[in-house]
């Protein structure tokens, strides 16, 4: 079965770079007059004269980036062939945009009886990649001018000097589910680890929007502190189009190097799971970094406003797997992600004018002060989540490595769910279908008492699955055999992913029908399987632009649903 995977992912590939094999998709067609972004990763490290022979190309350096063996840079496309035949040179491809993608939050995950267990999170020293990071009290309580809050640095341009002000509003949100203390709302709005540390490395801008070079540099600054700082865990609530192998993307190659640099990667899913190709369901939705597979990928669930978890179901729009082109099984885990109430950075913030209906009004009543806080929705809020249930799980045990935390979160997640959900667009009306098997939740719904009263140290990387489809309609799941979940989980399907994550009827090894999936004629067609014209396309995508404005994740899904 494995053998055959590998063809499969071999086929893909094939077809994804044939034309130009070391130049991603969309830079094909570009005018030859046009200065384009890219980063260019190379065979070994680049030398001088590697950084040389760019700029007699026209090539203006942006960063070095160490981690992928790679430059960024802007340069003439009429002199990309030329890079790309250097024999030193692997991949050549755009600096793409991404953008980002709790007062019943803590308890229905558990995280508030963590807490009366004396677990939260002292000690750990979480990375917030993201807009920023605002003053807030909630944030308080450490040695640096009284804020928990110890490093910040930008990596937008032209900000060198200026500060990490969050003028967007997202990277507060999030930075408050990781480690809010609920000083401010009388412990009401508490994080998942309220004496965490944080590391804020800005990357998006007051839009939310960022680029690939910003993020790798960033995760490579992260790897450089982490002894500085204690850093264990990096949160990266953002995301972007899948557009070739995560083998060659040099965003995961990033994620790769901090995970095996000893740092906890979790990354949100993505809020297309209303989207993706006709018949699809929703299926394929997976944004990268998340479709890596080495980090933890969260998609997003609703408390539905109660703080017991029977009642909970999958947000509608939480992207779902398996990732287009490699099939890896996505997402890991879901976590409450819908209406969570954080912190406010400010009144004035893009977020903030955008949604004013979502402030949190003050409320002495309810111990809430004077509008600090406010309601977002989606993958990025369930990250959020699992990084701070992360960070309880290295204070309680500091020698776990990362593949030990995920397999931990995994395993005890929560495996009784439904077997459907409806959702429905409060604007449009829309109808839309959620199935609960393991490309939609994972493992299952992210239980921290359980997962800090496990004591299993598992063996092995927790590389997530990968699925393969049968011509004759079965979709099956392979796991290596070095992997976590055969060394440490032999009969690894139940204890980690549950039954529940099957199609009833179905075997062990696979799950019928590909109908249940979404049509058959969509898992049929090579434009799941890695066609290079269904997802490298801007048609299949939109523009650069589009993804970079907030049209392209949509107001339904930071309102949220019910």
């Amino acid at each position: 079965m494995t053998v055959r995977l590998t063809l499969l992912i071999a086929g893909c590939a094939a077809a994804l770079l044939a034309g130009s094999a070391k130049k991603s998709q969309d830079l094909e067609g570009v005018a030859p007059g046009q200065a384009v972004q890219v980063i260019v990763q190379y065979r070994n490290q680049p030398s001088q004269a590697d950084v040389d022979h760019l700029a007699a190309k026209g090539g203006k350096i942006k960063w070095s980036h160490p981690s992928v063996r790679g430059i960024s840079l802007t340069i003439p496309a009429a002199s990309l062939d030329d890079v790309a035949a250097d024999p030193n040179v692997t991949y050549v491809s755009v600096d793409r945009p991404l953008r980002s993608t709790m007062d019943y939050t803590v308890p229905t995950t558990g995280a508030n009886l963590a807490l009366s267990y004396g677990y939260d999170g002292n000690g750990v020293t979480v990375a917030v990649l993201d807009s920023g990071i605002a003053h807030h009290a909630d944030l308080g309580g450490g040695s640096k001018d009284g804020s928990r809050v110890v490093y910040s640095e930008s990596f937008l341009p032209g900000a060198k000097g200026k500060g990490t002000n969050d003028l967007y509003g997202h990277g507060t949100h999030v930075a408050g589910i990781v480690a809010g203390n609920g000083s401010v709302s009388g412990g009401a709005l508490r994080g998942i680890a309220p004496k965490a540390r944080l590391v804020d490395l800005q990357v998006l801008d007051e839009n939310g929007v960022g680029t690939d070079s910003a993020v790798i540099q960033a995760l490579e600054r992260a790897i450089e502190l982490k002894d500085v700082y204690g850093i264990r865990i990096v949160n990266l609530s953002l995301g972007r189009p899948i557009v070739e192998s995560y083998t060659r993307d040099p965003l995961c190659q990033a994620v790769e190097a901090a995970w095996k640099a000893g740092l906890t990667v979790v990354v949100a899913a993505g809020n297309s799971g209303r989207s993706g190709l006709p018949g699809s369901g929703g299926y394929w939705t997976i944004t990268a970094p998340g479709n890596d597979p080495y980090v933890i990928t969260v998609g997003a669930m609703k408390t539905m406003t109660t703080p017991a978890r029977g009642d909970d179901l999958v947000a509608s729009y939480s992207s779902k797997g398996p990732s287009p082109i490699d099939q890896v099984v996505k997402p890991d885990l879901v976590a409450p992600g819908n209406r969570v109430k954080s912190l406010l950075s400010d009144k004035d913030s893009t977020l903030a004018d955008m949604f004013p209906g979502n402030i949190v009004k003050a409320s002495k009543g309810n111990g809430i002060g004077n509008a600090q806080y406010m309601e977002l929705s989606g993958t990025s809020m369930a990250a959020a989540v699992v990084s701070g249930a992360s960070a309880l799980l290295l204070e309680r045990d500091p020698q776990l490595t990362p593949d030990q935390i995920k397999t931990l979160l995994m395993k005890t997640s929560t495996k009784s769910f439904p077997a459907v959900s409806y959702a429905t667009d409060e604007t449009t009306g829309q109808v839309y279908r959620s199935q609960y098997d393991i490309f939609t939740i994972g493992a299952g719904y992210l239980d921290i008492l359980s997962a800090l009263s496990d004591g299993t140290h598992a063996s092995g990387p927790a590389l997530s699955l990968s699925a393969v489809y049968d011509r004759s309609g079965a979709v099956a799941m392979v796991a290596s055999p070095s992997s976590a979940w055969v060394q440490t989980y032999q009969a690894w399907l139940t204890p980690v992913w549950g039954p529940s994550v099957l199609v009833p009827g179905s075997s062990s090894a696979a799950w019928g029908s590909s109908a249940a999936w979404g049509s058959s004629a969509a898992w049929g067609s090579s434009a799941a399987w890695g066609s290079s014209a269904a997802w490298g396309s801007s048609a299949a995508w939109g523009s650069s632009a589009a993804w970079g404005s907030s049209a392209a994740w949509g107001s339904s899904v930071l309102l949220g649903e019910k």
